[in-house]
């Protein structure tokens, strides 16, 4: 994923297909390169490299 989609999808609040190593995420916060994101399976949060997210259509 870019820089520019991860903004998308943070900001106008869409229902994605978000994917981070085969888990499903939601994207809680952009900043510059990295996301925090949350992981719908379980109470956890990570930082991540934007690049290492990936959507499923």
């Amino acid at each position: 994923m870019n820089s520019k989609r991860a903004f998308e999808i943070v900001n106008n609040g869409e229902i994605c297909d978000v994917f981070y190593e085969k888990e499903p995420v939601w994207i809680q916060e952009v900043q510059n390169n990295m996301a925090t994101i949350g992981f719908l399976n379980g109470p956890y949060e990570k930082s991540v490299n934007i690049e290492d997210l990936y959507e499923k259509h």
